[in-house]
């Protein structure tokens, strides 16, 4: 065997080696990337609560001083 084709090979290993490395990162990048937005939608809706519950609230003191007029009335 020549000295050439033993150079190729670990060249060859070396190639398919970088290759399958960065297959891997690739695939968790992508991972990553999946529940970041994930994070994202879960942020945004619990942020949509948030407002909601405000406007509960609101409407509820708005509901109790009306209460209180009007058990003032009588």
């Amino acid at each position: 065997m020549d000295l050439v084709h033993i150079i190729d090979a670990l060249i060859g290993c070396l190639v398919l080696g970088f290759g399958y490395w960065a297959s891997t990162l690739s695939s968790e990048v992508k991972r990553i990337e999946i529940l970041l937005n994930r994070t994202r939608e879960d942020y945004a809706s619990r942020g949509e609560v948030s407002d909601q519950i405000t406007r509960l609230s609101e409407s509820m003191i708005r509901l109790e001083s009306k209460l209180d007029r009007v058990l003032e009335k009588s």
